[in-house]
């Protein structure tokens, strides 16, 4: 599960998650102009919405991250749309937790906006089935640095979540599966229809 609740993490790694995920969020926002609103709120309510849901996959259980997909169409603002999303599930659900709102934002958003700098140019090149493959790949590249992230952050918190944290990873192998197919699908639909939609966000003052 890639939302750690509260109570989990150790102080330090708190702290630490916290403040990067201040300063990607407030990076994020200098790209959002009031035309991206839209783009950025769609993505938004979507990982809200699919995200609720889990399937049970062994002890843990897995959940749609679209990394992938919002890190290629939405760049670093990725960061306030999935900080919006998770703050009003641990609010209104209870699903994560405060406390660890930093951190679950970096392991969600952090691989998406690194690994969707990387593949945008390539995407834009691309025609709508290689382009496919690339945000499939992109998109299961996406959950497995997530997972690592929230290995990361249990080893870092405490050395008795090791074991806990080698059989979350595993879990996450068949979401990898599956994020590929919808990152893939999704972005070739849009470089079909709508292709300036995979143009990068814009700095603005």
């Amino acid at each position: 599960m890639a939302h750690i609740p509260d109570g989990v993490l150790s102080l330090p790694v708190l702290v630490g998650g916290g403040a990067a995920a201040v300063g990607a969020v407030a990076l994020g926002l200098r790209r959002i102009s009031d035309r991206d609103i839209p783009r950025v709120a769609i993505l938004a309510s979507g990982f809200f919405a699919l995200s609720l849901f889990a399937v049970p996959v062994g002890p843990s259980s897995v959940h749609l991250l679209l990394g992938g997909l919002m890190g290629i169409v939405l760049g670093s603002a990725i960061f306030p749309a999935v900080c919006v999303a998770l703050l009003l599930q641990a609010v209104m659900f209870g699903f994560g937790g405060l406390t660890t709102l930093g951190v679950n934002i970096v392991n969600i958003a952090l691989p998406g906006a690194v690994i969707g700098a990387l593949v945008s140019p390539l995407i834009a090149r691309a025609t709508p089935a290689s382009a496919a493959v690339i945000a499939g790949l992109a998109s299961a590249g996406c959950v497995a640095c997530t997972g690592l992230l929230v290995a990361l952050a249990l080893a870092l918190s405490s050395a008795d979540y090791m074991l806990s944290a080698r059989v979350m990873l595993a879990t996450y192998l068949p979401l990898m599966v599956v994020e590929g197919l919808v990152g893939g699908f999704c972005i070739s639909f849009v470089k079909r229809v709508k292709p300036e939609l995979l143009t990068p966000l814009q700095a603005h003052a």
